[in-house]
């Protein structure tokens, strides 16, 4: 009771809005700090583990819905969906500034993953299906299932596609696009991202792909 009581005021001087300002996250473990500005959308679908901390100007989105108020045609001619989101942070999950996580079914970053400045994860991504009509009135599409294995490294300005699967103990090189699952214990850079390296644990070295 003692530590619950803890965790909630700790929000409430984190949000700085009293108890209203609490997000109502469906579960958080001890030691979690986040730091403001910080926004969170439906915190009843996301889960964060012990010890998670993340850096100012993080954005957290269970979406529910699409479109929100800004995307809505004029003329109320626009796709409209539905979702059954969940955002999973595992423990120790560490973040600096800009992260963005953005889930319409399932995104998972497992424990100790580190997040470098302005990575940017998402499980589903604006239709094209038709190019005579505008993007943002065409709804989401490519929804898949989106994880991130246990004590990997996502470098600064990465971003994590629809339906990708990075493997336990990863490095993901700065500016880099992952558009495909990666193995575990690789290194990986580029747009769209490659492997560069393997660990092997035979020997005890990384080799080059």
């Amino acid at each position: 009771m003692a530590s619950e009581v803890g965790i909630v005021s700790a929000l409430k001087r984190l949000f700085g809005r009293g108890g209203a300002g609490v997000p109502a996250f469906a579960a958080v473990g001890d030691g979690f700090f986040m730091a403001q500005p910080a926004q969170v959308e439906n915190p009843d679908r996301i889960k964060i583990g012990s010890g998670v901390k993340l850096g100012p100007d993080c954005v957290l989105r269970a979406k529910t819905h699409y479109p929100g108020n800004w995307l809505k045609s004029p003329d109320g001619n626009h796709v409209s969906q539905t979702f059954d989101p969940s955002l999973t942070l595992g423990d120790r999950v560490t973040a600096t500034a800009g992260l963005q996580v953005i889930a319409y079914q399932s995104v998972v970053i497992e424990d100790d993953v580190l997040l470098a400045a302005n990575v940017y994860i998402s499980d589903g991504g604006h239709a094209t299906v038709r190019g005579d009509v505008p993007y943002k009135y065409q709804g989401i599409g490519g929804v898949a299932p989106v994880r991130v294995g246990r004590g990997s490294w996502i470098g600064q300005n990465v971003v994590i596609n629809p339906g990708v699967e990075i493997g336990e103990l990863c490095v993901v090189g700065a500016g880099s696009v992952v558009t495909r699952s990666l193995p575990p214990a690789s290194m990986a850079v580029g747009a769209p991202a490659k492997v560069i390296k393997l660990w092997n644990a035979d020997t005890g070295a990384w080799d080059h792909v």
